[in-house]
């Protein structure tokens, strides 16, 4: 049983320019929400306006300069006025890729910066109008939303920055969770595994960029690199359409009592069964064998 909190339903999403993010805000505007999308470039603002009648209203934000999220917010506020915002997507994210010994603290230092600072950044300067939303319009009819993945339940190897910085925002979920509840402000996190976007050819970009064949880590961990990459080429095979994570974030918008987490994919949904019925060292062996078993 679905219940639209109010028909002033304002949103804000980051990262909309490509993959889950530019799919969530054309559908969410179709379903009749006014969309403030987050991109990067006022081309890709264009691009998406074209595609929604009106209710899709491109923001320049990037999560890791406070100035355009602080400009974006003060652009907002007088348009959403008294009825503030119904939901803020963190969805903004990119993937470092390689053995945790050979990627460089500047590298780790910039997955953080996009997929969990960000997402603070972001979530501090949206809170006060989910917070004008929720006065409003009742107890637990804004809601903060956190684009995750089911790597933020299961690390994996050579993916050690994505799914480092995917746990960090597990964590930052439950801790939001129980500190705006009491404000009525609903959290949610989105556990994708597998979805059919532009981001797995731009991983693999960078990790045939950055673990070339000449690399000192091809020695002692080309074995696991080169499993991991196969691994991926056939989640990627088998990759669910970003409609899937439509359908998961539109539940936690609109139920009255949406769930605290919502997994998208097969893989997603067995993925976080077998973390929790497995000890943590018979997973490794499971997924080592795997890894290393991939041509």
């Amino acid at each position: 049983m679905t219940a639209l909190m109010s028909s002033h339903r304002h949103i804000l999403i980051t990262g909309a320019s490509t993959g889950i993010g530019r799919a969530c805000a054309i559908d969410l505007a179709r379903l009749g929400f006014d969309v403030f999308a987050g991109v990067r470039k006022q081309s890709d603002g264009v691009a998406l306006e074209a595609e929604a009648n009106g209710k899709i209203h491109p923001v320049i934000i990037d999560v890791t300069d406070a100035a355009t999220i602080a400009a974006a917010i003060a652009h907002i506020t007088p348009i959403v006025g008294e009825h503030g915002l119904a939901g803020v997507i963190n969805n903004a994210g990119i993937s470092v890729v390689g053995p945790v010994e050979f990627v460089s603290l500047e590298d780790w230092r910039r997955q953080f910066e996009v997929n969990f600072f960000g997402a603070i950044a972001v979530t501090q300067a949206a809170l006060p109008l989910l917070r004008v939303h929720a006065a409003k319009y009742g107890n637990g009819s804004a809601r903060l939303i956190n684009i995750s993945s089911i790597a933020g339940k299961i690390g994996q190897p050579i993916l050690g920055p994505y799914t480092a910085s995917k746990h960090a925002m597990e964590s930052l979920s439950d801790a939001l969770r129980m500190e705006l509840s009491p404000q009525g402000i609903h959290v949610c996190s989105v556990n994708p595994g597998a979805i059919d976007t532009p981001i797995w050819d731009k991983a693999q970009a960078s990790a045939e960029a950055a673990i070339d064949a000449n690399h000192p880590a091809r020695e002692l961990y080309g074995e696991l690199i080169d499993g991991v990459r196969a691994a991926a080429r056939k989640a990627q095979a088998a990759a669910v359409p970003t409609s899937a994570v439509t359908a998961a974030v539109v539940a936690c918008l609109n139920r009255r009592k949406p769930r605290t987490r919502y997994f998208v994919g097969r893989d997603a949904k067995i993925g976080a069964m077998v973390k929790w019925l497995l000890p943590d060292r018979v997973l490794d062996g499971i997924l080592g064998r795997y890894f290393r078993a991939r041509k």
